[in-house]
């Protein structure tokens, strides 16, 4: 008799809790079919000085390739920008590398006018583009804080968006992924 209500509409049986992958996959991320140690790396700051990966283990990294050229990456940053002003540091970080052959100029114009507070990493031979294996502009790589590679997205998305902060705020706290939030 139940089974005949809930087929019916009478029902409605409850909502299976929305998981970090079913809400990655809903933004589009690719998830691996095994996670692995993202490729470590250390790059020149725009503006100078180095930064590393490493540096920002025990964070959720986003590592964000694009380049100045690129329209949808243009298109991007800003969203990416404005999310970041809206994120706890201490537990996510976004790393720009972009990519733009010859003088970084240009990146720094661009920075300068849209999102002056990024960390901007400079790689203009694509050494680390290559080592995570980017083809296509803009692409996001998802990293938890145990330093492995939960996922990959390839194109440019609504980082403002109420399912971006939902996919995050999900990821924190999954130990599944290394990522546990700290509570206070």
């Amino acid at each position: 008799m139940v089974s005949l209500l809930v087929s019916a509409g009478a029902l409605k049986a409850p909502a299976a809790p929305v998981t970090a992958e079913q809400m990655m996959l809903d933004f589009g991320v690719q998830l691996p079919k095994q996670r692995k140690p993202a490729p470590e790396f250390s790059l020149q700051k725009l503006g100078g000085g180095q930064l590393s990966l490493t540096d920002y283990r025990g964070k959720l990294v986003l590592l964000h390739f694009w380049a100045t050229w690129c329209v949808p990456c243009r298109h991007e940053i800003p969203l990416l920008y404005s999310m970041e002003q809206r994120l706890d540091a201490g537990l996510v970080r976004i790393i720009y590398v972009n990519v733009n052959r010859g003088d970084s100029g240009s990146v720094q114009t661009f920075i300068d006018k849209v999102s002056p507070q990024t960390q901007t990493l400079l790689d203009p031979d694509s050494t680390v583009r290559n080592r995570y294996a980017v083809r296509g502009l803009p692409t996001t790589y998802l990293i938890g804080q145990d330093g492995k590679i939960i996922g990959r997205i390839i194109g440019e998305r609504d980082w403002t968006s109420a399912a971006a902060q939902r996919m995050l705020e999900s990821l924190l706290g999954s130990d599944r992924y290394g990522n546990k939030k700290e509570r206070k």
